[in-house]
């Protein structure tokens, strides 16, 4: 499988980095599959640190191999697991088990309002999950361990404009 990180400079050695606030999926290693998704938040990334330029670096990686030796979280779609998932690592609070790979949609800008929303306490669990379950949501793969790292084989990368 094909997968992309957006970031502003190339990312020949994947490692899991403290990132400077909360994420979906917690600390790791972010890709996707969605080439447009990865590309987009190149462009953000370069653009909102002021320094790089929008690159997108490409890997491959054996899912079958990785997902048959480690630990894996995977969502299918919005659910309430993948809410509940969502939700506490973006609170910083999530004390369930380790994952090697966490595998899911990704909470975009597109969806910010929504879980907002949700998180304030101004729509309940079933109209969240409702509301998020008619948006295009793109996937996400994240490597969050060293184990998962070990799967993953740089490609190239390739330079887009701002």
């Amino acid at each position: 499988m094909t997968v992309y990180h957006g970031g502003n400079t190339e990312v020949r050695e994947p490692k899991i980095l403290k990132p400077n606030r909360e994420l979906d999926f917690g600390n790791g290693f972010y890709t996707t599959t969605n080439l447009d998704q990865a590309i987009a938040f190149a462009k953000r990334v370069a653009r909102n640190r002021g320094t790089g330029v929008p690159t997108v670096s490409v890997y491959e990686i054996d899912l079958d191999a990785a997902f048959s030796v480690c630990d894996v979280v995977k969502f299918d779609g919005v659910c309430d697991a993948w809410l509940d998932f969502v939700c506490d690592n973006r609170d910083g609070a999530y004390s369930g088990p380790a994952y090697d790979f966490a595998f899911g949609p990704v909470a975009n800008d597109d969806v910010y309002r929504t879980l907002y929303l949700y998180r304030g306490g101004e729509i309940d669990r079933e109209e969240t999950v409702k509301r998020l379950k008619v948006k295009k949501l793109y996937n996400q793969l994240v490597f969050t361990s060293a184990l998962s790292l070990s799967f993953i084989r740089f490609k190239g990368s390739e330079v887009y404009d701002v």
